[in-house]
């Protein structure tokens, strides 16, 4: 027999969604102007002047760029009984002359794909005389997005094909995302935040948000979607990422005290005893720079269990970055993140790292990608979707307006806020060590106790504050990171002797 049909599961859009028609339409505009014939004669000329013989099989026109299909030929040369022999052109041949057509197209950069996956062509992408905007609409309506049965499918862009991509975040299932500045990281957010709004009611999913910069997510604050408010202050993050850690234990608990393997089939199973269902959960993150430079340990070490441990829960990550360096995207971090973005790039060291190959230095911004799959290391070159913030008004105002029917008030406050974690529970046993640390010293920094008691730097300043607040260290003086210790030995240990066993 048939499983019956899964009742957490959604494919048509009911009336309590947002309407399409809250999305601006494409334009109508062709894809680019450049003189594609033309284009296919100089690049089989060049190529035939450096001895190269082929041709150019099909075109195809994208948004940004055009790619023309180069089908090699055949070399002949004279065997050992003087017969003539023929070989295949060797794709090293064709791309050690990126420059030479780069020259001759009169159009820089220029991308060479060797091979073309699935197909037995070199594609030369070369770049249209004017580009044109993928609407975030164009995509969501196309049969691609709609194909996907998912909560959680995401609208990506076009293809250099102009054929309209999209990927189930539920699958990837967390995504990474760098690029210069400039390149479209922000844009790309926004894209993803409006396809989950979307498709799903704040019951089915929760957001929950971190901007450093404090101009890209914040206009999403006052959504019934999002848990507590975006977060602004990067201390304030590492609570944050400690409480989805404690969310994720307690789901797998409620798994394996039901019977259950993961959030779908856990949810199958509250639906059928009509008992609430877990929402989906996910994090984004528009800058992790800025979290790695002032709690590096900590914040690698939640992202990194998070990313290993939650897909069953249903709990995703999607972070962005404009400096992928080695110290920013640690290599715990990249080997939890198969799906990848990358958005134009200044060197081909930065492409490297964030996709481990040369490329994304050659694109040409402004929401030009190579997005890597999950499940597949070749790289798919797309234009990303462009959603304007007059679109984003329009859909944080639809769920603004339907406040009134959501349980949860958008005044309450975060839920990382006053919860107890174990590590906290430890506090006085830390702030003790801390005492003893100041013991018979001059003076004393947050960065010596988070060496010696081998803590995140949030955590040892705050046992600073409250040695502060018992008047055992003075405050901070012209800007100075060390303190002075105001409790001479004997006090301390008197204060040590009193407290109660």
């Amino acid at each position: 027999t048939a499983a019956a049909p899964s009742p957490v599961r959604r494919l048509r859009r009911d009336r309590s969604l947002p309407s399409l028609e809250l999305l601006s339409g494409g334009s109508d505009e062709p894809y680019g102007e450049a003189d594609v014939r033309l284009r296919r004669q100089i690049i089989e000329e060049t190529l035939g002047n450096f001895g190269i013989p082929a041709k150019v099989v099909e075109v195809h026109q994208g948004p940004t760029v055009t790619q023309f299909g180069v089908e090699p030929g055949f070399l002949q040369f004279s065997g050992a009984d003087g017969e003539p022999r023929f070989r295949k052109v060797r794709i090293s041949k064709i791309m050690a002359l990126q420059d030479d057509l780069s020259l001759a197209l009169a159009a820089s950069p220029i991308r060479i794909e060797a091979p073309v996956p699935g197909r037995s062509v070199v594609g030369i992408e070369v770049p249209n005389t004017k580009g044109s905007l993928v609407s975030l609409r164009s995509v969501v309506e196309s049969k691609a997005f709609r194909s996907i049965d998912s909560w959680l499918r995401i609208a990506l862009g076009k293809d250099v094909a102009g054929q309209p991509v999209a990927a189930d975040l539920a699958e990837m299932p967390h995504l990474l995302i760098a690029g210069a500045t400039g390149s479209g990281k922000s844009v790309c957010i926004n894209a993803i935040t409006a396809c989950l709004l979307l498709d799903n009611t704040p019951e089915e999913l929760r957001l929950l948000m971190v901007d450093p910069k404090m101009v890209e997510l914040t206009n999403f604050n006052g959504i019934p979607h999002l848990l507590g408010h975006v977060i602004t202050d990067v201390e304030e993050v590492v609570h944050a990422l400690r409480w989805v850690a404690k969310q994720m234990d307690e789901r797998y608990r409620l798994f394996a005290d039901s019977g259950t393997r993961n959030i779908d089939a856990y949810n199958r199973l509250m639906a059928s005893r009509g008992q609430d269902k877990l929402p989906q959960i996910v994090v984004l993150i528009d800058e992790l720079a800025d979290l790695m430079l002032t709690a590096p340990d900590e914040i690698e070490r939640y992202i990194c269990r998070i990313a290993q441990l939650a897909r069953a829960t249903g709990i995703h990550l999607v972070i962005a970055t404009q400096r992928p360096s080695v110290d920013v995207i640690t290599g715990l971090i990249k080997a939890n993140f198969p799906a990848r973005i990358s958005f134009a790039m200044t060197t081909q060291v930065d492409s490297r790292v964030i996709l481990d190959t040369a490329g994304a230095e050659k694109l040409l911004g402004r929401g030009d990608m190579l997005y890597m799959a999950s499940d597949s290391s070749k790289l798919q070159r797309l234009q990303g979707c462009f959603v304007s913030d007059e679109e984003l008004e329009r859909l944080v105002k639809f769920w603004t307006d339907k406040i009134d029917w959501i349980t949860a008030q958008p005044e309450a406050p975060a839920p990382w806020q006053n919860v107890a974690f174990e590590e906290d529970e430890g506090s006085d046993e830390l702030l003790a060590q801390a005492i003893a640390l100041a013991r018979g010293r001059s003076s004393i920094s947050t960065s010596f106790i988070q060496r010696q008691l081998r803590i995140g730097y949030p955590r040892a300043a705050h046992l600073i504050d409250l040695m502060e607040e018992q008047g055992l260290v003075g405050p901070a003086e012209d800007g100075g990171r060390s303190r002075q210790v105001l409790m001479d030995e004997y006090a301390l240990e008197e204060d040590e002797d009193n407290e109660p066993a």
